[in-house]
């Protein structure tokens, strides 16, 4: 009688199993490298949430992500897979949960997934970045494949998935360790300091010098702002900007402790100076951080520092700023 009722059992699980799944083992490379072709796809993964946008503009997310790692000097890393791909869940869900791995991506890299479908979807993306026909789609290739790019968006490296797995997973040190190897060269902090004072004498305008990190909410939310096209004209009629990353840029922390101002208030910490470097107004002038100005007292704070160190601007200039601020605090 048990043997009956588990043949039942099998029989009703196995009719569950959509046949599309079926076919989609077929289409997965037979020389799938570090495991079988069946072990890439397993029927659970069917109706586990999504972690690839199937909808998703491939060539539209790739260049958000180019122009973000421009500015911070980081990464793209492409994740080349699928939703149907249990090892892409497998390398995903490492991603997030090993805390040295989800560190090095949050700090050195802006991740984009591609979904490429049975094989068959953003092909010509993929062939773009040589990761295609010469990279997952050959003999030794497979999903989830990785893919390397410079902020310029020229390959640095395309990764075949077997050499970092182990076992039935990824190895994390492998993992790691590719990541570290790749990650775009640290910047020296009072380079890029140098760079925008000397670029100030020129123009006749002030630094804006803002120092965050990765990790900091409030210094994303600044810098948000800032990117806006009618913010970021006005600022650079009056400014040049600079961010100084505190954990990433080479002597970061010790260009911030070269502001006494910056040393007991958190991140972000702004200032304006003068092309020789002499500090005109700082976000601590008020006696406390305006950090991003979000609170009334916050924003008048920061029509203060912009009417003191903001040559150039005019007051409807800065009443414009200050109600994009008041706006952007709505939202």
């Amino acid at each position: 009688m048990k043997k009956i009722i588990s043949m039942i059992v099998i029989a009703l699980f196995a009719a569950a199993i959509p046949a599309t799944v079926y076919a989609q083992v077929a289409s997965i490379p037979a020389t799938r490298a570090g495991a079988a072709p069946q072990a890439a796809l397993q029927p659970a993964a069917q109706s586990a949430a999504p972690i690839y946008g199937e909808k998703a503009d491939a060539k539209a997310d790739i260049a958000a992500a180019l122009t973000r790692a421009g500015k911070e000097n980081r990464r793209v890393l492409i994740q080349w897979g699928g939703n149907w791909c249990g090892w892409c869940r497998l390398l995903h869900k490492l991603f997030k949960e090993d805390r040295a791995i989800a560190k090095v991506l949050l700090y050195e890299y802006d991740v984009v997934m591609v979904d490429i479908g049975k094989f068959d979807k953003n092909m010509d993306v993929a062939d773009q970045y040589q990761a295609g026909a010469e990279g997952f789609k050959k003999p030794g290739g497979g999903v989830p494949y990785l893919t390397v790019l410079d902020a310029a968006g020229s390959v640095v490296i395309n990764q075949e998935p077997g050499s970092l797995e182990s076992g039935q997973g990824h190895d994390p040190k492998k993992v790691l360790d590719f990541l570290n190897a790749h990650k775009a060269p640290a910047l020296e902090a009072q380079a890029v300091l140098g760079k925008a004072l000397a670029e100030t004498k020129a123009s006749d305008r002030r630094v804006f010098l803002h120092y965050g990190a990765p990790w900091c909410g409030w210094c994303k939310r600044l810098e948000a702002w800032m990117a806006q096209p009618e913010v970021g004209s006005l600022l650079k009629k009056a400014y040049v900007d600079v961010k100084i990353d505190q954990d990433r840029m080479t002597g970061g922390m010790d260009s911030k402790k070269a502001y006494p101002a910056s040393e007991k208030a958190g991140i972000p910490w702004f200032a304006a100076l003068d092309p020789d470097g002499k500090v005109i107004a700082t976000s601590t002038d008020s006696g406390e951080n305006t950090g991003f100005p979000a609170a009334d007292s916050e924003i008048a704070a920061f029509g203060e520092f912009l009417k003191k160190s903001g040559q150039g601007l005019t007051p409807a200039d800065i009443e414009t700023l200050l109600a994009s601020l008041k706006a952007a605090n709505k939202k």
